[in-house]
């Protein structure tokens, strides 16, 4: 894979640490003066790399917009710390890669393959069409892991471990291996794996090369132990490599790859804090006002494909149908945040998610009682309301790599909330103990989870939450982040 890399000599850096992610931990909106803004970003990636007690430590990730392709190529060599602005004590290396390239990687390879196929969203009978448009994408999709690698290689200090994060960049470990053999190199997915069957959907050359990308790792890791096994069985499948599954090992080409089990869980400290600001307990306040003394069912997502929103809805709808009890002693409260719009199956898939609530609320809502309160913009604090005055929380992904909604509500309830919990997210090895289980295709059953989970009582229901807080929050980001450290 070396081939496509620049052929000129890397220099070494002084990073001793190094983490490679699409997104970074900052971005920049241009104002009207033509001034940059910088912006700090959260999650768990941002609040894991805070642990890190390094100031050489550097974090290279891509300009996503164009203020931050702007800020990116006024700094030298695209750090921004050097370039005066403050990112937080950290280094910070954003690379300008052509807008173009970057489209073509990360909406059409990362986004639209590859997130596909290990969701397994595909409709199969019309989709993946592998045609030349996508060799295209293929090429761009090279050309950005690539970029990724060179900036690696140029800022890593000799044996420097160097922590690469997810499907954007399943090639890079292999590519600067290439240009560095020196480093301790890590892969995280933070995505599922897809089985062996559905993986090969992939043209043959694809499916290789990026299993092959992530072997270029000393250490591969994932969110569950099932993820990490598709993983090597897809190695052994496409590639003929030889898997060790009790050892969690890949061996392939001469080398061999240990793989990683680390279930990211919940920041219980900054949740419970944040959780109650003023400008959470003011939209608590209009949740319940709202609501009134009724039940509610909260479901807060992203509008992702896999995400299964619309058979939540079905599911809804059909518990008012079946169960006559709950017409007009329960409201959903369902925030759906919009999702890579520039895709048209997102577009499509957000209207009709609105288009099913306001069926619903038209078939079942009276003067006093609206069934149904759908928001699909962003607003954090008015999540953080929701999970804190939640009944029940419905979370049924297709297939989801953890889902950390499933793990933020209960550490943040106030009164103890039941929550449904597909089989096919990744947190459902940790939290299926108190949990309701539900297949997420099934719609009868989702309803008759949401019937038990409303009719659980106060005390079992405060007990689950007690235990599912625990469960959710064994891993926070930093010990997350550093286990991964300590493992290369």
């Amino acid at each position: 894979m070396a081939d496509h890399v620049s052929e000129h000599p890397q220099q070494s850096g002084a990073a001793p640490i190094l983490v490679a992610s699409n997104r970074g931990p900052v971005s920049f909106r241009t104002e009207d003066d033509g001034s940059l803004t910088l912006r700090r970003g959260g999650g768990g990636l941002v609040s894991g790399l805070s642990a890190i007690d390094d100031p050489n430590a550097v974090w290279v990730c891509a300009a996503l917009s164009d203020a931050d392709r702007t800020a990116a190529r006024q700094a030298p060599d695209g750090r921004l710390d050097l370039a005066g602005h403050d990112v937080g004590g950290q280094a910070v290396r954003m690379l300008d890669i052509d807008p173009e390239t970057f489209a073509r990687a990360y909406n059409g390879v990362a986004n639209s393959t590859l997130w596909f196929v290990h969701h397994l969203l595909y409709q199969t009978p019309v989709q993946p069409a592998f045609d030349a448009a996508f060799r295209t994408e293929w090429a761009a999709y090279r050309a950005y892991n690539a970029a990724f690698a060179e900036a690696l290689a140029a800022e890593a200090a000799p044996g420097a471990a160097v922590l690469i994060q997810d499907y954007h960049l399943s090639l890079a470990p292999a590519l600067l291996r290439a240009l560095r053999p020196d480093l301790r190199i890590g892969h995280f997915s933070h995505t599922p794996w897809a089985p062996p069957d559905y993986y090969r959907l992939l043209p043959d050359d694809v499916a290789a090369a990026v299993l092959e990308g992530i072997l270029g790792a000393d250490r591969a890791a994932f969110l569950t132990r099932r993820w990490a096994l598709a993983f090597a069985d897809c190695c052994e499948a496409v590639l003929g490599a030889e898997v060790d599954r009790a050892a969690l090992t890949v061996t392939h080409g001469g080398r061999t790859t240990r793989l990683g089990v680390h279930g990211l869980g919940a920041d219980a400290d900054f949740l419970r804090e944040r959780a109650h600001r003023p400008d959470v307990d003011e939209r608590l306040a209009t949740l319940r006002a709202a609501v009134g003394d009724r039940r509610t069912i909260v479901r807060v997502d992203r509008t992702e494909l896999s995400k299964n929103i619309v058979r939540g809805l079905l599911a809804y709808r059909h518990l008012l149908r079946t169960r006559p009890e709950w017409v007009g002693n329960v409201v959903h409260i369902a925030f759906a945040y919009p999702s890579r719009t520039d895709l048209a199956e997102y577009r499509d898939y957000t209207a009709e998610v609105r288009r099913l609530a306001e069926e619903i609320n038209a078939e079942f809502g009276t003067g006093d009682w609206q069934p149904l309160i759908l928001h699909v913009d962003d607003d954090f604090p008015r999540s953080l309301a929701a999970y804190r005055l939640a009944d029940v929380a419905l979370v049924n992904p297709i297939r989801d790599g953890m889902n950390l909604v499933a793990k933020e509500v209960p550490v943040v309830s106030d009164r103890g909330c039941a929550l449904v919990l597909s089989r096919e997210a990744g947190a459902h090895a940790e939290l299926a103990d108190d949990a309701i289980t539900v297949n997420p295709y099934d719609v009868i059953a989702t309803a008759d989870a949401l019937a038990e989970a409303l009719a659980m009582p106060p005390a079992e229901r405060a007990d689950r939450t007690k235990r599912l807080a625990a469960a959710a929050t064994a891993l926070p980001p930093q010990q997350w982040f550093l286990d991964q450290l300590d493992a290369l």
